[in-house]
């Protein structure tokens, strides 16, 4: 039997096979090895530019984060799906099982997609930001902390209220903060047969000597209502959204005091008691 030796072999590849194999495997290489270097490259400019326009708009650190960390992944997997192209492998398949595994992941964490749309809608238009008095949802806190899938607020409790930001996207949102000021509104009731322009006079003079009691606008007390035992007055001071608190617990204090200072009764409820006799 004739044994072949290394050299028979290494003779045996002449140089146009040498020039096909890299002309079908070493070309396509290079060429993927240039596309991802470039493409990699063009990627960080394109985050870049992307975090620079918003900046310029002015968006929350929280979905500037997210939006460049997603465009980055993004480009990234077109770059690796057209190198994977370049080097022969077929992307239609690729693509296909990409789109199999979204569907699958989608579906099982519908819940979880539902408010992370809603935690973009909200850092994307700012119906409130990290600081600010709102009622949504049944609760009313102070916003401390925005994510991209929840809301935490922080109520007069001192409870921390976490909420998913898909009801807080679509649903009612009451912020009390975005204007500046708030209406503090108290109802007191006075007899029937007391000086009721006394009454509204004392009131608001009350009203107008607490400095935390804005000028403008300007306080008012009205009456809102003839009950069945007194006639109610409700008293409405404007202050800052920070002072609200302080303005509302001095204002049902004082007017407790001030009409007891002026000798104007506040009624209890009555009740009129029937006996039939037998």
């Amino acid at each position: 039997m004739q044994s072949t030796t290394v050299e028979d072999i290494t003779n045996s590849f002449d140089k146009e096979t040498i020039i096909g194999y890299v002309l079908d495997y070493g070309v396509p290489v290079l060429k993927a090895i240039i596309i991802y270097i470039i493409g990699a490259f063009l990627i960080k400019k394109a985050v870049k530019l992307v975090g620079k326009m918003m900046d310029k708009q002015d968006y929350d650190i929280t979905l500037k984060k997210f939006l460049m960390n997603l465009v980055s992944w993004g480009l990234t997997i077109l770059l690796l799906v057209t190198v994977a192209g370049t080097l022969g492998v077929e992307t239609a398949s690729f693509a296909a099982i990409l789109a199999a595994a979204g569907l699958a992941v989608g579906l099982a964490l519908q819940g979880s997609l539902s408010n992370f749309a809603g935690g973009v809608l909200v850092l994307l238009f700012k119906p409130y930001k990290i600081g600010d008095v709102i009622e949504a949802q049944g609760e009313l806190g102070v916003v401390k902390e925005i994510d991209i899938l929840v809301t935490k607020l922080l109520t007069p409790q001192n409870k921390l209220a976490i909420i998913p930001n898909g009801p807080m996207a679509n649903g009612n949102i009451v912020n009390f903060t975005s204007e500046g000021i708030m209406r503090v509104d108290t109802t007191v009731g006075i007899g029937y047969d007391e000086d009721m322009k006394k009454a509204k006079d004392a009131l608001l003079e009350m009203l107008v000597s607490n400095p935390k009691v804005l000028k403008d606008p300007a306080p008012s007390v009205n009456v809102s209502e003839l009950a069945d035992s007194s006639v109610n007055l409700v008293v409405r001071p404007f202050c800052k959204t920070e002072d609200y608190w302080d303005v509302y617990f001095w204002t049902v204090e004082n007017t407790k005091i001030t009409l007891d200072k002026e000798n104007i009764e506040i009624p209890y409820p009555h009740a009129v008691e029937i006996k039939k006799e037998a």
